[in-house]
């Protein structure tokens, strides 16, 4: 057992297969190499494991180390929403389909996972942001979004009415059926999708990415990552109005609402492999070309 890290969390998706053997694995390994291994609650009641040690989200951030996520892109980032609270270092292992934020294989876990553990690995800070809906000037709701944070209506192909504010200062008002906020991390997510540009991690910065303007003329805008977002729902909106953090959670929106959108003050810590290279990542996920020479 190295003196990094003492007490491990495993979190993973409950019932699934692939996920429940991976977390079987790594708990069978790292108790033989003498760590304290904590296994969330909902996973850890669906796998077989002797003498397990239980705990939440919460408790593997206050209480461990280091957290290794069993699951695909969409399970990571409910975990880390929680963990980036905590000062603990967060591994993926994919067990999803593209996989941008889960470094691991689980066919090559043990081999990589030792290395790290010795601390061969490299960490990497990640801003995440907070969105908050006020009504009348009062906070209604809040919630954090590691990827981003999404102003739509209820039902598909509606379109409403909103102005931006940056920093105060009024930026354009649109017809769109949303807008999307993303971090660095998200820009390879939903916003991409949407047309929105790709942010290197290491960037400082919040793109906004306009879904299906009345305009041809609206464009997606990078802006420093310190800026606070502000969105004036309009009072002609007739329908139900959502804010999506991660298209997780969903923050109900009424006409006349502002929402703020802006950096949280925690960061999500997460932990590479030293070979880690984020354009390797884009290369075999997104399957652009290789060297020619």
């Amino acid at each position: 057992m190295s003196n990094l890290y003492r007490t491990i969390g495993l979190i993973g998706k409950p019932n699934h297969e692939g996920a429940s053997s991976t977390i079987k694995a790594l708990h069978q390994y790292l108790s033989q190499q003498g760590y304290q291994v904590l296994v969330e609650n909902s996973v850890a009641q669906t796998v077989n494991i002797e003498n397990i040690a239980m705990a939440s989200l919460i408790g593997i951030g206050e209480h461990a180390d280091l957290a290794i996520v069993i699951g695909g892109d969409g399970y990571m980032l409910g975990a880390a929403r929680v963990l980036a609270c905590y000062n603990i270092g967060v591994i993926g292992v994919n067990r999803g389909n593209l996989g941008f934020l889960t470094d691991l294989s689980p066919d090559d876990l043990i081999t990589p996972l030792e290395a790290i553990l010795k601390g061969e690995s490299r960490a990497e800070q990640r801003f995440i942001i907070e969105a908050e809906v006020y009504r009348h000037g009062k906070l209604k709701s809040s919630n954090s979004a590691v990827n981003e944070a999404v102003l739509h209506a209820g039902k598909v192909a509606s379109m409403i009415e909103f102005e931006v504010y940056i920093d105060g200062s009024f930026m354009f008002s649109q017809r769109s059926d949303g807008l999307i906020v993303s971090t660095p991390t998200g820009s390879t997510a939903y916003s991409m999708s949407a047309g929105g540009p790709i942010l290197t991690p290491n960037l400082n910065a919040l793109s906004l990415v306009p879904m299906f303007p009345h305009t041809l003329t609206s464009r997606p805008i990078v802006v420093d990552g310190n800026s606070e977002i502000k969105l004036k729902l309009a009072n002609e909106n007739y329908e139900n109005l959502q804010v999506s953090c991660d298209g997780h959670v969903i923050l109900a929106v009424m006409p006349g609402d502002e929402v703020i959108i802006k950096k949280s003050e925690f960061t999500l810590r997460l932990i590479h492999p030293l070979d880690h290279n984020y354009f390797n990542v884009l290369r075999n996920k997104l399957g652009w070309g290789h060297k020619l020479y």
